[in-house]
């Protein structure tokens, strides 16, 4: 198998580099197809970006209102994009830092370390962040209820 893809890697295993860059310029085309559908596509006037653990039982899943709020952000509406998902508005510049860092260690070297920095309890942390979030935002109380996606007139 090494044989049949060794046009692939070079001699210690790592993707050789010309094919890291026409991987990344099609994911970046990728990135951009995406981002551009979303920012004509409104998700509050169509029915495309439903949130299947919303529509089933009811309850708002730690990822509910991302779209609409990422909808938002394209638009530069950060308010109601937090409104919409206060916990993605603020995990969002953290994972695109995480996300450009390991990418250009790969697109340089072949591969990324920034991974084997991080503790996994950091991970369990962010885990455990969520799914709280996840519980706290269905909670019917005062201020509970600002967690909730909601939309800004």
């Amino acid at each position: 198998m090494k044989k049949r893809f060794a046009w692939m890697y070079d001699e210690a295993g790592v993707v050789k580099r010309p094919l890291r860059i026409i991987i990344f310029f099609l994911a970046s085309l990728i990135l951009l197809a995406e981002s551009r559908f979303l920012y004509y596509h409104n998700p509050k006037e169509s029915t495309w970006l439903i949130c299947v653990i919303h529509e089933l039982t009811g309850y708002y899943c730690p990822g509910c209102g991302s779209g609409r709020a990422s909808y938002s952000i394209l638009h530069g509406q950060f308010y109601e994009a937090f409104r919409y998902n206060p916990l993605l508005c603020i995990l969002l510049p953290w994972i695109g830092l995480y996300t450009g860092i390991c990418l250009i260690q790969w697109l340089l070297k072949g591969k990324e370390t920034i991974s084997r920095k991080i503790p996994i309890e950091a991970t369990y942390v962010l885990l455990g962040i969520v799914i709280l979030y996840g519980i706290v935002r269905n909670i019917d109380v005062y201020p509970f209820t600002l967690l909730a996606p909601i939309s800004v007139k």
